[in-house]
């Protein structure tokens, strides 16, 4: 006898994949009809890992993986959530103690096919949106709304779980006789599949098994069709081998349409619709009002009465049998945020989506890379978590050591599950700051590294040697050379070193010696702070530099054009930063690149821009006096020098990046040359100019142009009753420091540093 009393054959369960009520619908039809097995839309590699989902270690949203097993990022995602009628049908199954299967086009087919070649459509072929042509044909311009309406709010009682299906077959039916495909040409082949799962099955028993799948199936599934017909459209599937596990999913990722996401925007609305037996207003704006109470917002019971009662008006209004997510939104931004969106897109975020995270039983297949990183994350009780959230680490404790190099040597293997950022209170190199963030996809980029080792460790050095053997350029090896100190990886370092010492001697482009500089002191400077022997590193790093010393004035020099300039001024600044770093080279190198600096700036023909910049860094070091800094702005700003070429000395000079404004504001001499050139430049040439001020001024801070202003306002010489001494720096500043009193605050400046250090 069939279970189904409506329709002869199988009992055939078409759903919306994800919809809670169409789950509480097939749990319902089940129940009713007690059949003797189920098969479910999805790949048969999957039979094998279905008995998993009944350990206590399995908890949802999960995802069912596979992977072409030569290449793991050619891999498929089957999410499944608690409210997904897939799920709940798996479990009944399972606790009814009856068969259940997969019954989908396999793994196998569906990724060599998509591999081999793209879908082919005619170009004015549309997808149609089943649900969007019923709430249309309904009168409904919201394909969510008129479901909530028709399946979410109406109930799954076991007295009509049957019809809803079968009319919800009816109306697939009706659209399939009017679309055909409906632009969905590959279904026609995972339905052909299907079908010959149900032939197996009724052949195994008969007709008392009932079919879960997405709705739009229902009528192939149910069409009179040929066994030669099926065969005819399965014939010559390419196919690849497949591995296949459990993985975790997040609500956050079931709510993106595009990748691997589900898309449904609400999967923690839909979650609370389902785990609530009665009451889903009241219920869902109770954890409304405690989300709001946790960010110090004032909300009562009151509040959560008078939202229900806006809510029940709202829907009540709008002819819906109960008050939706639209609803209750709209009533919370009214009742609880006092019309504003701000806490609201936190309500949104947090609640409407969610940041759930499922997990898996430690005994699902995973690579041996997989079971590495889960046995450091538990020892370092380092928590794969699907929200974001931040990371302080102290390089001084063992601990947060040992989760540094974890975090560096899975972003050298492409697993970003951390990013590092900006420290809060401490620059120390002993400091660092990660953002985490567990996306399901890190599975996959899991599952591609294992290529490189069984362990994490093992492959990050693998990894790295193989980019260093194949690295054709300098900065790469120099920033690979950065990230191996930062991983600790101790064995892949001697390859490395070798690879950036032949890049390094064979690369004549001062641009990029002086780009890969800056990284190589970096490197040196974490090398000390994780106590690795970097000597050989160091060795390389000051041999660049003095062939960045040799070759910089000359590359200077030629006729360089305004980009090029503005490019090579930050290598000086990378390179003039590197050699500070560089503290075991003593003052040999500093003293040379000092003598390049000095060069640079007494040129004529570098161009402006770069001679500014050079005694600028000169000034800050204390290597180029008062006096001569003063005499080389007077030439750089004479009248026989080019206005482009003198604004671009001043950019350089007293760009706003460099603190140049702060130094306006206490030489007054320096203050008085500019202005005094500015006054002179004629009109024509000052508006070719004045970009290049703007830029160089613009970026000043508040403060200091205001002082700027004030003290040109002034005249550079003062007059009297403006507190401004002929001769004397800005009002509150004498022209010489006072030794006594600068020394006077020492202690509390060491007290100040020691205390930043600690």
């Amino acid at each position: 006898m069939s279970p189904n009393p409506r329709s002869p054959g199988p009992l055939l369960l078409g759903v919306r994949h994800h919809g809670p009520g169409s789950a509480r619908a097939v749990r319902a039809a089940l129940e009713a009809a007690r059949p003797a097995a189920v098969l479910i839309e999805g790949p048969p590699e999957g039979d094998a890992l279905l008995a998993l989902a009944a350990e206590p270690g399995m908890r949802p949203p999960v995802a069912l993986l596979a992977h072409a097993a030569d290449d793991p990022g050619r891999a498929a995602f089957w999410p499944l959530a608690e409210f997904s009628p897939e799920w709940v049908a798996i479990r009944w199954a399972q606790q009814a103690g009856v068969p259940v299967q997969f019954m989908d086009l396999p793994a196998a087919h569906s990724l060599a096919r998509a591999h081999a070649e793209e879908e082919e459509q005619q170009p004015d072929s549309v997808r149609v949106d089943p649900l969007a042509v019923l709430a249309e044909t309904a009168g409904y311009d919201d394909p969510e709304r008129w479901w909530e309406d028709v399946v979410e709010h109406r109930g799954a009682e076991e007295a009509d779980a049957l019809g809803a299906f079968e009319a919800l077959g009816e109306a697939m039916g009706a659209l399939r006789e009017a679309y055909g495909d409906g632009g969905h040409a590959r279904d026609l082949v995972r339905e052909a599949y299907m079908r010959q799962r149900m032939r197996a099955a009724r052949r195994e028993f008969g007709d008392g098994y009932a079919v879960v799948c997405g709705a739009w199936h229902v009528p192939a599934l149910r069409a009179k069709t040929t066994v030669a017909a099926d065969k005819a459209l399965l014939a010559g599937l390419p196919k690849v081998k497949v591995e296949t596990t459990w993985v975790p999913w997040t609500h956050r990722r079931l709510a993106r349409a595009g990748g691997y996401g589900a898309g449904i925007s609400s999967p923690g609305w839909y979650a609370h619709l389902f785990s609530a037996r009665d009451r889903p207003v009241e219920r869902w704006l109770t954890k409304v009002a405690g989300l709001l109470r946790e960010e110090d917002r004032q909300v009562s019971s009151a509040h959560v009465i008078e939202a229900v009662r806006l809510a029940e008006t709202l829907a009540a209004m709008r002819g819906r049998p109960l008050p939706g997510l639209t609803e209750t939104l709209e009533a919370v931004r009214a009742v609880m945020c006092d019309g504003s969106d701000v806490p609201l897109a936190l309500i949104e975020d947090r609640l409407v989506v969610g940041d759930v995270l499922g997990e898996v039983p430690d005994g699902a297949p995973v690579v041996p890379l997989q079971r590495d990183l889960t046995r450091q994350q538990r020892s370092l009780r380092l928590k794969a978590e699907a929200y974001d959230r931040e990371l302080e680490l102290d390089l001084r404790k063992d601990t947060d050591t040992a989760k540094s190099l974890l975090l560096h040597r899975l972003r050298l293997l492409g697993i970003e599950w951390g990013r590092p950022a900006a420290s809060r209170g401490s620059t120390g190199t002993f400091r660092e700051t990660w953002r985490l963030c567990w996306e399901p996809e890190l599975s996959v980029r899991v599952a591609e590294a294992g290529i490189w080792g069984t362990t994490v460790l093992a492959a990050a050095t693998a990894k790295a040697e193989a980019e260093a053997a194949a690295a054709e350029e300098l900065g790469e090896v120099t920033a690979l050379a950065e990230q191996c100190l930062l991983a600790g990886l101790s064995e892949a370092l001697p390859a490395v070193l070798r690879a950036l010492a032949d890049r390094a001697a064979l690369d004549t482009d001062v641009a990029r010696l002086a780009k890969a500089l800056p990284a190589l002191a970096r490197s040196l400077r974490y090398g000390d702070v994780r106590g690795t022997d970097a000597a050989a590193l160091a060795t390389v790093a000051t041999g660049l530099a003095e062939r960045i010393c040799v070759a910089l004035p000359a590359a200077c020099a030629a006729g360089l054009d305004a980009d090029a300039a503005a490019e090579l001024r930050g290598h000086v600044d990378g390179v003039h930063g590197a050699v500070g770093l560089l503290a075991d080279a003593g003052e040999g190198l500093r003293e040379r690149w000092s003598a390049v600096l000095r060069t640079l700036a007494g040129r004529d023909t570098v161009p402006g821009l770069i001679r500014g910049r050079a005694a600028r860094l000169l000034l800050d070091d204390g290597r180029l006096p008062a006096e001569e800094t003063a005499r080389l702005m007077g030439l750089a700003l004479s009248p026989a020098a080019e206005p482009a070429d003198a604004a671009g000395w001043i950019e350089g000079f007293a760009g706003g990046s460099s603190g140049g404004g702060t130094l306006l504001v206490h030489d007054e001499r320096l203050l008085g040359l500019i202005d005094g050139w500015l006054v002179g430049v004629p009109e024509r040439e000052f508006t070719d100019v004045l970009p290049l001020l703007r830029r160089t001024f613009g970026a000043y801070e508040p403060g200091v142009k205001r002082t700027l202003g004030e003290l040109v306002r002034r005249g550079p010489g003062g007059r009297p009753g403006t507190g401004v001494v002929a001769g004397a720096g800005p009002e509150g500043f004498a022209l010489d420091l006072d030794p006594e009193r600068a020394d006077a605050v020492v202690p509390l400046v060491r007290l100040l540093l020691a205390g930043a250090a600690a």
